[in-house]
């Protein structure tokens, strides 16, 4: 398969684009940083395992679509607030039947998605793969999780399967799924409960759950999540995403949230479609989101010193 990874030099996008190329797909990492275009076309793209194994896989990067064409599939992992200017520059890369599969973080992605290319072409996922970049073509693959895809309608067509069926092939643990929607919003509880809680205290994912203050914030932050999924007809369940959500918390001691790691770097970070896809929501709905308003408004307020 032809595939491109929009922001594809980043962590979760070299991972990907890093297994789908070795695994025989033709695959070009695209990315506006000319240094880690540079660095993976000169270097390889360096992954790292937690295990110490390392590999490093050869594979075209550019900053020009152009440079390209038409390709089957165009895997986006840009950070949302890039979506609109990176998607603006996908028209030579779309041909008759190639279809863009968002993987990013947080909710809203797709509709900006599909105002660029047509809601036709447009599938949507989530993964709890893990990576960290450690520097320009070098990442950490920090932990291997499932990966979800669907179309937007539901259906279980037969570019769903074989988008799926390349991953698997790729050593990319992907299920297609009727309810991709609500494996999304699934998700989005996980990091509308940890990514600004991580991020403002500076802590690594694992000391979440040892405390009672951040487990009690926590709970408050998850329990308004489910309320206006429930209210949208995606149905959570409280109990389980709270014992999921504090099992990977366990699982995850050493990690470093991405928002963390924006954070730490002074860059922007993506609460708008995280917790604050909460509060659009809610306001919507007309239900009450006090926890996540004061995390939206907390990590704002942290992004004005950078």
């Amino acid at each position: 398969m032809k595939i491109a990874v929009i922001g594809g030099a980043g962590a979760m996008g070299s991972i990907f684009g890093g297994l789908l190329a070795q695994a025989n797909n033709d695959v070009t990492v695209i990315d506006v940083a000319a240094n880690a275009v540079a660095v993976i076309n000169q270097e390889g793209l360096r992954i790292d395992e937690p295990s110490g194994q390392s590999q490093v896989v050869r594979l075209p990067a550019t900053s020009d679509p152009t440079q390209v064409g038409p390709v089957d599939l165009v895997v986006v992992f840009v950070k949302c607030y890039h979506t609109a200017s990176a998607l603006q520059n996908v028209a030579p890369l779309l041909g008759a039947h190639t279809a863009v599969l968002s993987l990013q973080n947080g909710w809203g992605n797709a509709p900006r998605i599909a105002e660029i290319v047509g809601q036709e072409r447009v599938l949507v996922g989530v993964t709890y793969h893990s990576g960290t970049l450690l520097k320009p073509g070098y990442v950490l693959h920090a932990g291997r999780g499932q990966t979800y895809i669907g179309e937007l309608s539901g259906q279980m067509s037969d570019r769903l399967h074989h988008i799926a069926e390349t991953f698997i092939q790729a050593g990319l643990d992907v299920t297609p799924t009727e309810t991709v929607l609500r494996q999304i919003w699934s998700k989005l509880a996980l990091n509308v409960c940890t990514l600004p809680t991580s991020a403002l205290l500076g802590w690594f994912a694992g000391q979440l759950g040892e405390h009672d203050g951040t487990r009690q914030l926590m709970r408050g932050l998850l329990d308004e999540v489910i309320a206006v999924a429930n209210a949208q007809g995606i149905e959570l369940d409280p109990h389980e995403r709270w014992e999921s959500i504090t099992g990977v918390l366990q699982r995850a001691m050493g990690a470093k949230s991405s928002m963390l790691q924006d954070v730490e770097q002074h860059r922007r970070t993506e609460i708008d479609v995280i917790n604050g896809a909460i509060v659009s929501a809610g306001q919507r709905l007309k239900i009450a989101t006090p926890y996540n308003q004061a995390m939206v408004w907390l990590v704002k307020a942290l992004e004005e010193t950078f």
